[in-house]
């Protein structure tokens, strides 16, 4: 039996708020195709992903703002809040506070994501951590 689509969003989020990253069994399939710079295609590549990202922002925290379903598309609108007391891209942790927000793109084939496309305030997330310096000597608040 096939998974409701708008369940598909939830898993997500229920596996973020639960930090584990076994979770995309349950809605990421294997041949996953992913058009986002930090992560490759591939489910095993997506367990690897969250692993690094929980690790970066252990007590992150996602919230769905907007679901949207058309199709085979779903879109979310998701906010993320967290600490940075790990290494995350490859940025030592801070201890900062980090806010990042997203808006993902699914396309989803029997019951599973097959394929994501995401845009993200990547620059705001890099200044919260200190890995990039703020705009105008104004560090930019999330």
């Amino acid at each position: 039996m096939a998974t409701p689509t708008h369940h598909l969003a939830d898993l997500y989020v229920e596996m973020i708020n639960t930090h584990d990253p076994d979770h995309v069994d349950r809605f990421v399939a294997e041949d996953y195709v992913n058009h986002n710079a930090f992560v490759a295609d591939g489910r095993e590549a997506n367990r690897r992903w969250w692993t690094a990202f929980f690790a970066g922002l252990p007590d992150v925290r996602v919230t769905m703002e907007d679901l949207i379903i058309s199709g085979d598309r779903v879109v979310g609108r998701f906010v993320y809040l967290g600490t940075h007391t790990g290494n995350l891209v490859g940025v030592p942790a801070s201890g900062n506070p980090v806010e990042m927000r997203s808006i993902d793109i699914w396309r989803v084939r029997d019951g599973m994501f097959v394929e994501h496309w995401d845009e993200l305030n990547l620059m705001q997330v890099f200044q919260q951590v200190g890995a990039l310096p703020p705009l105008n000597g104004v560090r930019v608040q999330a």
